[in-house]
């Protein structure tokens, strides 16, 4: 298995070195809105603890993403008046896994509408701000 690599994108966001439109944050996890977003409302939760996916993950930082993973679909839901939420988590390349610090993607879903695709093309800032404003309101509800 290939190790952890500290210079990882959500690692620096995690050290303050890159910005992020946080909805949350923990002793043990951050979740941050997707900047590449493939729904309106899509946040990714990561753990803090330095660990490449699931493999490696220790089993305190699988439990702390499980739980905010859980209190971030429900905020994105009701954020969105979302009729419901897909919840993914990649690992390795050949799983889909881009970015090598584990991270679980909730996005709102509507029935019919499909997830955009993984285009490369980032939000503009004021939408990611508004949507992040959104959630936060929302995570002071339940």
């Amino acid at each position: 298995m290939t190790t952890y690599d500290p210079s990882n994108v959500f690692a620096k966001i995690l050290r303050g070195e890159m910005p992020s439109h946080t909805v949350y944050e923990d002793a043990e996890t951050i979740a941050i809105m997707d900047i590449m977003p493939r729904a309106d409302g899509h946040v990714l939760v990561i753990p803090k603890a330095a660990c490449r996916n699931v493999f490696d993950a220790p089993a305190d930082a699988l439990k702390a993403v499980a739980l905010t993973t859980q209190k971030l679909a429900r905020a994105v839901r009701a954020a969105f008046a979302a009729e419901g939420v897909t919840i993914q988590q990649f690992n390795e390349p050949a799983g889909g896994q881009i970015v090598f610090h584990m991270h679980v993607h909730v996005m709102p879903r509507f029935d019919g509408v499909a997830l955009r695709p993984h285009s490369g093309t980032m939000e503009k800032p004021e939408v990611l701000t508004n949507n992040a404003e959104k959630i936060r309101e929302a995570l002071k509800k339940i």
